[in-house]
């Protein structure tokens, strides 16, 4: 399991579509362009660009081109303006004392990712944004973590966000409400991964949960840009930023109408996307010769700390563990046969099984013991 299932959901990036493989790029490779796919000089746009209060770098997390065209983007605005501090989607805000010692020079990698916990915490490769890291400490340039705990945003989703407690909210204030077009996004992405019969209410949270998670991010930046006068590059999933929704939107409403938006564009992304609104700027990738970072395994349920070990909140519909009978209340006792007292012990199982592969988890449910055993599908 690389991360809980919700927040998987909840990461919203840009999925391209397929396009016929003769068709044109609509942004050549190598060219900056607008948000209508018109080609811009390079120098005068990243001029422009690098005087806003805070620049978005949209990504799809599992594609390496992504992110190197991120560290590309921040080393041009560097060069037009080096008082920048980078933000992070990755990086929760409690890492931020770990995240300053990096910047200083205090930390050698492995150090950095061992005590960020970053396969837990994050998942996704660390090679994808270790060279914009260490161009950020190169240059000793703040580096922010923007997001809150995932258990928060999961919370939300399930209970709503009038049912946390001041105390645990992060910090994070009330949330613009999303533009129409927002919702009806998150509802579609909704829809692609939920039981057409989901009740109104659940739809309801999750859109709330979305709000929530831009808003962290939006106060992280804004808090960063009041605090230090340095503009703030944003690394963090391009559906956070497309459209001027999400964080843009959030920050709006946090006094910083003035964000640009910047996007990578893959060749094979359709051409009716650049509708103008889309990004304040894209830059053209050639067809890809790597393959995006594999899939890795799910079991499909949400976990919640308890002061009695872990217990499962919710269970993926269709999920492997559906299919095992894992149901929500459970307590993990066991997976593997090693004991589970946090959730990422279970998520470092999972992360190791093969596909076609069975996992043994002893659950306590109600007064009783329980073996089930979760089949992973074959490739």
């Amino acid at each position: 399991m690389r991360r809980l299932p919700l927040l998987a959901l909840l990461l919203l990036t840009a999925l391209p579509l397929r396009a016929e493989e003769t068709a044109p790029a609509c942004v050549p490779p190598g060219v900056w362009a607008d948000g209508t796919g018109r080609r811009q000089e390079t120098a005068p746009l990243l001029r422009r660009v690098a005087e806003q209060p805070a620049v978005l770098l949209g990504e799809q997390h599992d594609k390496a081109e992504h992110h190197r065209w991120q560290l590309h983007a921040l080393a041009g605005l560097h060069a037009l303006n080096p008082d920048l501090a980078v933000g992070l989607e990755m990086m929760p805000r409690r890492l931020q004392p770990l995240l300053d010692r990096w910047s200083a020079g205090g930390l050698d990698e492995a150090t950095f990712l061992k005590e960020s916990d970053w396969r837990n915490v994050w998942g996704f490769d660390p090679a994808f944004y270790m060279p914009i890291l260490h161009f950020a400490r190169m240059h000793r340039l703040p580096v922010v973590g923007l997001n809150v705990e995932r258990t928060l945003i999961s919370r939300i989703a399930r209970e709503g966000w009038a049912a946390v407690p001041e105390a645990d909210r992060e910090g994070v204030g009330n949330p613009a409400p999303p533009t129409a077009a927002y919702r009806e996004r998150l509802l579609e992405t909704l829809a692609a991964h939920n039981r057409p019969d989901s009740p109104p209410e659940a739809a309801e949270r999750f859109i709330e949960a979305q709000s929530i998670w831009d808003r962290a991010m939006a106060e992280r930046i804004a808090d960063t840009r009041r605090a230090t006068g340095r503009g703030v590059v944003a690394i963090l999933g391009a559906g956070h930023a497309e459209q001027r929704n999400g964080v843009p939107h959030q920050l709006a409403d946090l006094g910083i109408p003035d964000s640009a938006v910047l996007l990578p564009w893959d060749a094979d992304r359709p051409c009716a996307d650049l509708d103008g609104r889309v990004a304040d700027a894209v830059f053209g990738l050639g067809p890809s010769k790597e393959p995006a970072e594999p899939p890795r395994p799910r079991l499909g349920v949400q976990l919640d700390p308890a002061p009695d070990g872990v217990r499962i909140g919710s269970v993926l519909d269709n999920s492997v563990a559906a299919a095992a009978g894992l149901a929500a209340g459970d307590r993990l006792v066991s997976a593997a046969g090693n004991p589970i007292r946090k959730p990422a012990d279970l998520t470092a199982i999972v992360q190791r099984q093969a596909p076609g592969t069975w996992l043994p988890i002893t659950v306590r449910r109600g007064e009783a013991t329980q073996d089930v055993v979760a089949k992973f599908p074959a490739e």
